[in-house]
């Protein structure tokens, strides 16, 4: 069975984060506020770009985030077509994004409700360490 996983935000640490995943063979797909960016991190690496997020983590096992700031993240997390309502249950979601703990302990509650779980991780290292 293949692992499938859902990339939401392709930005300086993002982008090549979701490219080591779609490399070491997790089928990914990927979705980026401005869809360009997705079709072209497709286009340099196997997967799909999706132009919603709901397509994005329709039946991923996993969905990772890396977005600017709290803001960003209840935008694409909460909502109708965000990560928490439509991600299945039983789905991992982790948070690449360096927010603030409140943030992340929100988000954590709101994914257990939904039956997912929620791992806060934010990266460092900058273009080079992603």
């Amino acid at each position: 069975m293949t692992t499938t996983a859902a990339f939401i935000g392709l930005g300086v640490m993002g982008y090549p984060m979701a490219g080591h995943l779609a490399k070491a063979g997790i089928l990914v797909k990927v979705w980026n506020r401005s869809g360009e960016k997705a079709e072209q991190w497709a286009g340099e690496y196997p997967g799909t770009a999706c132009r919603t997020i709901s397509e994005a983590v329709r039946n991923a096992d996993f969905v990772m985030t890396c977005v600017g700031a709290d803001n960003d993240l209840l935008a694409v997390y909460e909502g109708p077509e965000g990560i928490i309502e439509n991600a299945p249950k039983g789905a991992t979601l982790i948070d690449h994004t360096t927010a603030s703990a409140g943030i992340a302990e929100h988000l954590s509650a709101a994914a257990a409700q939904a039956g997912q779980g929620f791992i806060d991780a934010p990266v460092s290292g900058g273009q080079q360490g992603a």
